[in-house]
Protein backbone atom coordinates (compact mmCIF):
# COMPACT_ATOMS: atom_id res chain seq x y z
CA UNK A 1 0.00 0.00 0.00
CA UNK A 2 1.11 3.47 -1.09
CA UNK A 3 0.45 5.96 1.54
CA UNK A 4 0.65 9.78 0.10
CA UNK A 5 0.32 13.10 2.42
CA UNK A 6 -1.17 15.32 -0.20
CA UNK A 7 -1.59 19.57 0.11
CA UNK A 8 -3.36 21.40 -2.61
CA UNK A 9 -3.24 25.30 -2.31
CA UNK A 10 -5.03 27.57 -4.67
CA UNK A 11 -8.36 26.93 -6.27
CA UNK A 12 -10.29 23.79 -6.66
CA UNK A 13 -9.17 23.53 -10.15
CA UNK A 14 -5.66 22.45 -8.22
CA UNK A 15 -7.52 20.07 -6.01
CA UNK A 16 -9.35 18.09 -9.05
CA UNK A 17 -6.11 17.83 -10.20
CA UNK A 18 -4.22 16.54 -7.25
CA UNK A 19 -7.44 14.42 -6.97
CA UNK A 20 -7.06 13.09 -10.42
CA UNK A 21 -3.08 12.33 -10.20
CA UNK A 22 -3.46 10.31 -6.76
CA UNK A 23 -6.45 8.17 -8.56
CA UNK A 24 -4.11 7.61 -11.08
CA UNK A 25 -1.50 5.32 -9.03
CA UNK A 26 -4.09 2.87 -8.58
CA UNK A 27 -6.52 1.15 -5.89
CA UNK A 28 -2.81 0.64 -3.62
CA UNK A 29 -3.07 4.46 -3.19
CA UNK A 30 -4.18 5.68 0.31
CA UNK A 31 -4.22 9.04 2.03
CA UNK A 32 -1.99 9.74 4.77
CA UNK A 33 -3.02 11.37 7.86
CA UNK A 34 0.85 13.48 8.21
CA UNK A 35 4.16 13.66 6.39
CA UNK A 36 5.86 10.40 9.32
CA UNK A 37 3.25 7.87 7.97
CA UNK A 38 3.64 8.85 3.79
CA UNK A 39 5.68 7.39 1.61
CA UNK A 40 4.98 10.23 -0.76
CA UNK A 41 4.68 14.01 0.24
CA UNK A 42 2.81 15.73 -2.94
CA UNK A 43 2.30 19.74 -2.52
CA UNK A 44 -0.21 21.19 -5.09
CA UNK A 45 1.12 24.78 -5.77
CA UNK A 46 -0.58 27.64 -6.59
CA UNK A 47 1.27 30.88 -8.59
CA UNK A 48 -1.61 33.06 -9.45
CA UNK A 49 -0.61 36.56 -7.59
CA UNK A 50 2.65 37.16 -5.09
CA UNK A 51 0.95 35.78 -1.86
CA UNK A 52 0.32 32.79 -3.82
CA UNK A 53 3.56 32.27 -4.51
CA UNK A 54 4.76 33.27 -1.01
CA UNK A 55 2.29 30.40 0.31
CA UNK A 56 3.74 27.55 -1.67
CA UNK A 57 7.40 28.36 -1.28
CA UNK A 58 6.57 28.23 2.49
CA UNK A 59 4.76 25.13 2.02
CA UNK A 60 7.64 23.61 0.41
CA UNK A 61 9.86 24.24 2.81
CA UNK A 62 8.28 23.64 5.69
CA UNK A 63 7.95 19.90 4.46
CA UNK A 64 11.90 19.97 3.97
CA UNK A 65 12.00 20.97 7.12
CA UNK A 66 9.84 18.48 8.30
CA UNK A 67 11.18 15.68 6.73
CA UNK A 68 14.63 16.47 7.73
CA UNK A 69 13.31 14.86 11.22
CA UNK A 70 12.61 11.54 9.78
CA UNK A 71 14.24 8.53 10.04
CA UNK A 72 12.77 7.04 6.90
CA UNK A 73 12.27 10.11 4.25
CA UNK A 74 9.23 10.18 2.06
CA UNK A 75 9.89 11.45 -1.56
CA UNK A 76 8.84 15.16 -1.96
CA UNK A 77 6.91 16.44 -5.00
CA UNK A 78 5.68 19.59 -6.22
CA UNK A 79 3.09 19.97 -8.87
CA UNK A 80 1.25 23.12 -10.11
CA UNK A 81 1.20 26.47 -11.18
CA UNK A 82 4.39 28.16 -9.28
CA UNK A 83 6.34 25.50 -11.00
CA UNK A 84 4.73 26.16 -14.58
CA UNK A 85 5.13 30.20 -13.49
CA UNK A 86 8.99 29.69 -12.63
CA UNK A 87 10.71 26.43 -14.40
CA UNK A 88 11.72 22.95 -12.81
CA UNK A 89 15.19 24.31 -13.39
CA UNK A 90 15.09 27.50 -11.51
CA UNK A 91 12.55 26.32 -8.44
CA UNK A 92 15.11 23.21 -8.13
CA UNK A 93 18.41 25.50 -7.65
CA UNK A 94 16.68 27.46 -5.19
CA UNK A 95 15.47 24.35 -3.30
CA UNK A 96 17.46 21.26 -4.33
CA UNK A 97 15.59 18.81 -1.53
CA UNK A 98 12.55 18.46 -3.48
CA UNK A 99 12.94 15.14 -5.46
CA UNK A 100 10.58 15.15 -8.24
CA UNK A 101 9.28 18.91 -9.75
CA UNK A 102 5.73 18.76 -11.75
CA UNK A 103 5.12 21.77 -13.92
CA UNK A 104 1.13 22.39 -15.01
CA UNK A 105 2.11 22.36 -18.86
CA UNK A 106 3.07 18.51 -18.34
CA UNK A 107 0.16 17.66 -16.70
CA UNK A 108 -0.88 15.06 -18.72
CA UNK A 109 2.48 13.53 -17.63
CA UNK A 110 2.00 13.75 -13.77
CA UNK A 111 0.74 10.16 -13.15
CA UNK A 112 3.51 8.82 -15.50
CA UNK A 113 6.61 11.12 -14.00
CA UNK A 114 5.53 9.92 -10.07
CA UNK A 115 4.62 6.44 -10.90
CA UNK A 116 8.00 6.03 -12.77
CA UNK A 117 9.91 8.00 -9.78
CA UNK A 118 8.63 5.51 -7.56
CA UNK A 119 8.58 2.26 -9.79
CA UNK A 120 5.33 1.75 -9.98
CA UNK A 121 3.49 -0.21 -12.77
CA UNK A 122 1.88 2.20 -16.01
CA UNK A 123 -0.75 4.44 -14.17
CA UNK A 124 -4.78 4.32 -15.21
CA UNK A 125 -6.99 7.16 -15.30
CA UNK A 126 -8.33 7.50 -11.88
CA UNK A 127 -9.53 9.87 -9.17
CA UNK A 128 -9.10 9.49 -5.27
CA UNK A 129 -11.87 12.10 -3.85
CA UNK A 130 -10.93 14.09 -1.23
CA UNK A 131 -13.79 16.37 -0.15
CA UNK A 132 -16.32 13.97 1.66
CA UNK A 133 -19.66 12.85 0.12
CA UNK A 134 -21.50 15.89 -0.09
CA UNK A 135 -19.79 17.75 -3.03
CA UNK A 136 -16.99 17.28 -5.71
CA UNK A 137 -15.59 19.34 -8.26
CA UNK A 138 -15.54 19.02 -11.71
CA UNK A 139 -12.92 20.63 -13.91
CA UNK A 140 -14.43 20.93 -17.25
CA UNK A 141 -11.63 22.87 -19.35
CA UNK A 142 -7.88 24.49 -18.80
CA UNK A 143 -6.20 27.68 -19.34
CA UNK A 144 -8.38 30.43 -20.77
CA UNK A 145 -8.72 32.73 -23.53
CA UNK A 146 -9.22 35.90 -22.46
CA UNK A 147 -6.25 38.77 -22.18
CA UNK A 148 -6.66 40.42 -18.97
CA UNK A 149 -4.27 43.10 -18.17
CA UNK A 150 -3.59 41.94 -14.43
CA UNK A 151 -3.59 38.30 -14.88
CA UNK A 152 -0.87 35.33 -15.22
CA UNK A 153 -3.37 32.65 -15.49
CA UNK A 154 -2.89 32.47 -19.56
CA UNK A 155 0.99 32.92 -19.45
CA UNK A 156 0.89 29.87 -16.81
CA UNK A 157 -1.89 27.76 -17.59
CA UNK A 158 -1.84 28.00 -21.28
CA UNK A 159 -5.02 28.29 -23.70
CA UNK A 160 -8.27 27.47 -23.11
CA UNK A 161 -8.49 23.48 -24.00
CA UNK A 162 -12.18 21.99 -22.89
CA UNK A 163 -12.68 18.53 -21.57
CA UNK A 164 -14.66 16.42 -23.84
CA UNK A 165 -18.23 15.87 -22.79
CA UNK A 166 -17.98 12.35 -22.80
CA UNK A 167 -15.12 11.87 -20.65
CA UNK A 168 -16.75 14.50 -18.31
CA UNK A 169 -19.93 12.56 -18.08
CA UNK A 170 -18.36 9.43 -17.37
CA UNK A 171 -16.79 11.29 -14.31
CA UNK A 172 -19.37 12.66 -13.12
CA UNK A 173 -21.49 9.72 -13.08
CA UNK A 174 -18.58 8.13 -11.27
CA UNK A 175 -18.55 10.93 -8.57
CA UNK A 176 -21.94 10.59 -8.11
CA UNK A 177 -21.89 6.39 -7.64
CA UNK A 178 -20.00 7.37 -5.13
CA UNK A 179 -22.35 9.22 -3.37
CA UNK A 180 -21.62 12.32 -3.77
CA UNK A 181 -24.97 14.42 -4.24
CA UNK A 182 -23.56 17.83 -5.49
CA UNK A 183 -21.42 18.77 -8.89
CA UNK A 184 -19.36 22.09 -9.06
CA UNK A 185 -18.50 22.92 -12.47
CA UNK A 186 -15.53 24.78 -12.25
CA UNK A 187 -12.96 26.20 -15.16
CA UNK A 188 -11.33 29.54 -15.74
CA UNK A 189 -14.29 30.43 -17.56
CA UNK A 190 -17.16 27.93 -17.63
CA UNK A 191 -19.51 29.46 -20.35
CA UNK A 192 -16.25 28.77 -23.01
CA UNK A 193 -16.32 25.33 -22.65
CA UNK A 194 -16.59 23.61 -26.39
CA UNK A 195 -15.90 26.86 -28.46
CA UNK A 196 -12.79 24.98 -29.04
CA UNK A 197 -14.30 21.99 -30.12
CA UNK A 198 -16.17 23.97 -32.15
CA UNK A 199 -19.80 23.46 -30.26
CA UNK A 200 -22.65 26.25 -30.47
CA UNK A 201 -24.44 27.23 -27.13
CA UNK A 202 -21.12 24.61 -25.84
CA UNK A 203 -22.08 24.87 -21.84
CA UNK A 204 -25.66 24.73 -22.79
CA UNK A 205 -24.70 20.99 -24.89
CA UNK A 206 -23.17 20.04 -21.97
CA UNK A 207 -25.68 20.84 -19.27
CA UNK A 208 -28.40 18.57 -21.24
CA UNK A 209 -25.27 15.62 -20.56
CA UNK A 210 -24.90 16.32 -17.08
CA UNK A 211 -28.13 17.28 -15.76
CA UNK A 212 -30.13 13.93 -15.94
CA UNK A 213 -27.44 11.94 -14.56
CA UNK A 214 -28.66 9.18 -11.57
CA UNK A 215 -27.58 10.26 -8.07
CA UNK A 216 -27.66 14.28 -9.06
CA UNK A 217 -28.97 16.84 -6.67
CA UNK A 218 -27.26 19.84 -7.45
CA UNK A 219 -25.01 21.17 -10.10
CA UNK A 220 -23.38 24.70 -9.57
CA UNK A 221 -21.38 26.61 -11.92
CA UNK A 222 -18.58 28.64 -10.85
CA UNK A 223 -16.29 31.60 -13.03
CA UNK A 224 -19.13 32.54 -15.62
CA UNK A 225 -17.40 35.72 -17.40
CA UNK A 226 -20.13 38.06 -17.81
CA UNK A 227 -20.22 38.05 -21.63
CA UNK A 228 -21.05 34.39 -21.75
CA UNK A 229 -24.00 34.72 -19.48
CA UNK A 230 -26.23 34.81 -22.43
CA UNK A 231 -29.84 35.25 -22.95
CA UNK A 232 -30.09 31.59 -25.02
CA UNK A 233 -28.02 30.55 -21.73
CA UNK A 234 -30.25 31.79 -19.07
CA UNK A 235 -33.69 30.61 -20.76
CA UNK A 236 -32.31 27.23 -20.58
CA UNK A 237 -31.67 27.21 -17.03
CA UNK A 238 -34.70 28.25 -15.73
CA UNK A 239 -36.37 25.96 -17.49
CA UNK A 240 -33.60 23.13 -16.55
CA UNK A 241 -35.17 21.94 -13.30
CA UNK A 242 -34.22 22.19 -9.68
CA UNK A 243 -30.98 20.16 -9.57
CA UNK A 244 -29.11 23.50 -11.60
CA UNK A 245 -29.22 25.76 -9.10
CA UNK A 246 -29.73 29.35 -9.39
CA UNK A 247 -26.37 30.11 -8.51
CA UNK A 248 -24.15 33.13 -10.68
CA UNK A 249 -20.24 33.29 -9.92
CA UNK A 250 -20.07 36.05 -12.53
CA UNK A 251 -16.47 37.57 -11.80
CA UNK A 252 -16.56 41.68 -12.91
CA UNK A 253 -13.71 42.91 -11.25
CA UNK A 254 -14.79 46.64 -11.29
CA UNK A 255 -17.58 48.88 -12.20
CA UNK A 256 -16.69 51.63 -14.06
CA UNK A 257 -15.88 51.48 -17.73
CA UNK A 258 -12.58 53.19 -17.85
CA UNK A 259 -11.11 51.04 -14.89
CA UNK A 260 -12.36 48.13 -16.90
CA UNK A 261 -11.16 49.14 -20.02
CA UNK A 262 -7.54 49.11 -18.31
CA UNK A 263 -8.09 45.67 -16.96
CA UNK A 264 -8.90 44.42 -20.65
CA UNK A 265 -12.02 42.62 -20.02
CA UNK A 266 -13.92 41.09 -22.28
CA UNK A 267 -17.13 43.16 -20.88
CA UNK A 268 -16.08 46.74 -20.36
CA UNK A 269 -19.20 48.13 -20.28
CA UNK A 270 -21.38 48.56 -17.85
CA UNK A 271 -21.81 45.54 -15.70
CA UNK A 272 -25.31 46.37 -14.74
CA UNK A 273 -26.84 44.84 -17.59
CA UNK A 274 -25.73 41.18 -16.86
CA UNK A 275 -26.93 41.57 -13.57
CA UNK A 276 -30.17 42.93 -14.78
CA UNK A 277 -30.43 40.23 -17.60
CA UNK A 278 -30.16 37.40 -14.88
CA UNK A 279 -32.50 38.95 -12.33
CA UNK A 280 -34.65 39.75 -15.19
CA UNK A 281 -34.69 35.65 -15.63
CA UNK A 282 -34.24 34.80 -11.80
CA UNK A 283 -35.62 37.35 -9.07
CA UNK A 284 -34.55 35.27 -6.45
CA UNK A 285 -30.92 34.41 -8.12
CA UNK A 286 -27.75 34.35 -5.66
CA UNK A 287 -25.07 36.46 -7.11
CA UNK A 288 -21.86 36.88 -6.05
CA UNK A 289 -18.86 38.27 -7.63
CA UNK A 290 -15.09 39.34 -7.21
CA UNK A 291 -13.88 42.75 -7.64
CA UNK A 292 -10.42 44.42 -7.34
CA UNK A 293 -9.73 47.74 -5.72
CA UNK A 294 -6.56 50.04 -6.70
CA UNK A 295 -5.97 48.95 -10.22
CA UNK A 296 -3.23 51.67 -11.66
CA UNK A 297 -5.25 54.68 -12.48
CA UNK A 298 -8.21 54.16 -10.15
CA UNK A 299 -9.04 57.81 -8.79
CA UNK A 300 -11.21 58.47 -5.83
CA UNK A 301 -14.63 59.16 -8.08
CA UNK A 302 -13.48 55.16 -9.78
CA UNK A 303 -13.93 53.97 -6.65
CA UNK A 304 -17.18 55.95 -5.61
CA UNK A 305 -18.83 54.89 -8.60
CA UNK A 306 -17.59 51.10 -7.40
CA UNK A 307 -19.10 51.72 -4.03
CA UNK A 308 -22.72 52.97 -5.23
CA UNK A 309 -22.52 49.70 -7.84
CA UNK A 310 -22.24 47.31 -4.62
CA UNK A 311 -25.02 49.32 -2.59
CA UNK A 312 -27.27 49.33 -5.46
CA UNK A 313 -26.33 45.63 -6.55
CA UNK A 314 -26.25 43.63 -2.77
CA UNK A 315 -24.53 40.60 -4.23
CA UNK A 316 -25.34 37.75 -1.81
CA UNK A 317 -21.63 37.20 -1.76
CA UNK A 318 -18.46 39.22 -2.78
CA UNK A 319 -14.95 38.95 -2.66
CA UNK A 320 -12.83 42.13 -2.82
CA UNK A 321 -9.04 41.79 -3.81
CA UNK A 322 -6.30 45.02 -3.54
CA UNK A 323 -4.73 45.14 -6.78
CA UNK A 324 -1.19 43.40 -6.77
CA UNK A 325 1.24 44.18 -10.04
CA UNK A 326 1.99 40.63 -11.33
CA UNK A 327 5.59 40.41 -12.87
CA UNK A 328 4.65 39.99 -16.77
CA UNK A 329 1.54 41.52 -16.71
CA UNK A 330 1.16 44.58 -18.66
CA UNK A 331 -1.27 46.13 -15.57
CA UNK A 332 2.37 45.79 -14.06
CA UNK A 333 3.75 48.10 -16.34
CA UNK A 334 1.11 50.76 -16.36
CA UNK A 335 1.46 54.37 -15.11
CA UNK A 336 -0.61 55.57 -11.69
CA UNK A 337 -0.11 52.65 -9.57
CA UNK A 338 -1.91 53.36 -6.35
CA UNK A 339 -0.68 53.66 -3.05
CA UNK A 340 -0.95 50.20 -1.42
CA UNK A 341 -2.55 52.10 2.08
CA UNK A 342 -5.25 53.63 -0.18
CA UNK A 343 -5.57 50.06 -1.56
CA UNK A 344 -6.77 48.39 1.76
CA UNK A 345 -8.89 51.39 2.79
CA UNK A 346 -10.92 50.95 -0.10
CA UNK A 347 -10.94 47.28 0.17
CA UNK A 348 -11.66 47.45 3.70
CA UNK A 349 -14.33 49.64 3.17
CA UNK A 350 -16.18 47.52 0.34
CA UNK A 351 -16.03 44.47 2.31
CA UNK A 352 -17.77 46.39 5.77
CA UNK A 353 -20.41 47.68 3.16
CA UNK A 354 -20.72 43.86 2.09
CA UNK A 355 -20.81 42.45 5.63
CA UNK A 356 -23.91 44.73 6.48
CA UNK A 357 -25.86 43.87 2.83
CA UNK A 358 -25.36 39.86 3.63
CA UNK A 359 -26.07 40.49 7.02
CA UNK A 360 -29.31 42.09 6.43
CA UNK A 361 -30.16 39.52 3.79
CA UNK A 362 -29.65 36.32 5.93
CA UNK A 363 -31.60 38.10 8.93
CA UNK A 364 -34.59 37.76 6.48
CA UNK A 365 -34.12 33.98 6.54
CA UNK A 366 -34.62 33.32 10.45
CA UNK A 367 -37.15 30.82 10.98
CA UNK A 368 -37.46 29.91 7.53
CA UNK A 369 -37.44 26.22 6.90
CA UNK A 370 -34.76 25.07 4.09
CA UNK A 371 -32.79 21.99 2.94
CA UNK A 372 -29.51 21.96 4.00
CA UNK A 373 -26.21 19.93 2.63
CA UNK A 374 -24.52 18.20 5.42
CA UNK A 375 -20.46 18.56 4.81
CA UNK A 376 -18.48 16.96 7.58
CA UNK A 377 -18.55 16.86 11.61
CA UNK A 378 -17.72 20.40 13.63
CA UNK A 379 -14.08 19.49 14.60
CA UNK A 380 -14.56 21.06 18.08
CA UNK A 381 -18.41 20.59 19.08
CA UNK A 382 -20.12 17.15 19.04
CA UNK A 383 -23.46 16.30 17.25
CA UNK A 384 -22.89 19.83 15.52
CA UNK A 385 -21.75 19.77 11.54
CA UNK A 386 -20.90 22.27 8.94
CA UNK A 387 -23.40 22.26 5.68
CA UNK A 388 -24.35 24.90 3.05
CA UNK A 389 -28.46 25.77 1.91
CA UNK A 390 -28.55 26.15 -1.83
CA UNK A 391 -26.75 29.50 -1.97
CA UNK A 392 -23.73 28.88 -0.03
CA UNK A 393 -21.03 27.58 -2.51
CA UNK A 394 -18.39 25.01 -0.79
CA UNK A 395 -15.15 26.69 0.38
CA UNK A 396 -15.94 29.92 -1.14
CA UNK A 397 -19.05 31.34 0.81
CA UNK A 398 -20.20 31.34 4.35
CA UNK A 399 -21.61 27.91 5.98
CA UNK A 400 -24.31 26.53 8.07
CA UNK A 401 -24.11 24.86 11.34
CA UNK A 402 -26.49 22.50 11.50
CA UNK A 403 -27.79 19.34 14.33
CA UNK A 404 -30.44 17.40 14.75
CA UNK A 405 -31.61 13.74 13.96
CA UNK A 406 -30.99 12.97 10.69
CA UNK A 407 -27.79 15.01 10.07
CA UNK A 408 -24.60 13.51 8.95
CA UNK A 409 -22.30 14.37 5.72
CA UNK A 410 -23.63 13.55 2.54
CA UNK A 411 -27.16 13.67 3.95
CA UNK A 412 -29.83 16.60 2.51
CA UNK A 413 -32.15 17.66 5.37
CA UNK A 414 -34.74 20.14 5.99
CA UNK A 415 -34.38 22.33 8.63
CA UNK A 416 -35.23 25.52 10.74
CA UNK A 417 -32.65 28.24 10.56
CA UNK A 418 -32.35 29.92 14.26
CA UNK A 419 -29.76 31.74 14.10
CA UNK A 420 -28.13 34.41 11.25
CA UNK A 421 -24.82 35.95 11.23
CA UNK A 422 -23.30 38.27 8.77
CA UNK A 423 -22.12 35.64 6.29
CA UNK A 424 -23.12 32.34 8.36
CA UNK A 425 -26.54 30.48 9.23
CA UNK A 426 -27.58 28.17 12.44
CA UNK A 427 -29.87 25.45 11.39
CA UNK A 428 -32.00 22.58 13.51
CA UNK A 429 -33.09 19.72 11.60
Amino acid sequence: MLKIYSVSLGCPKNRVDTEHLLGSLGAAVRPAEHMGRADVVLINTCGFIRPAVEESVRAVLEAVHRLETLKRRPLLAVAGCMVGRYGAAELAAEIPEVDLWLPNQQIEQWPALLAQRLGLSSPTPGRLLSTGPSYAWLKISDGCRHACSFCTIPSIRGRHRSVPAPVLAAEAQALLDQGVRELVLVAQDVTAWGEDLGEKHGLIRLLERLLPLRGLTWLRLLYLYPAGVTPELLSFMRGAGPALLPYFDVPLQHAHPDVLGRMGRPFARDPRVVVERIRATFPEAALRTSLIVGFPGETEAHFAALRRFVEEVRFSHMGVFAYRAEEGTPAAAMPDQVDDAVKERRRDSLMELQADISADALRRLDGARLPVLVDAPHPEWPGLHTGRVWFQAPDIDGITYISGPGVAPGALVEADIVETGDYDLTALA
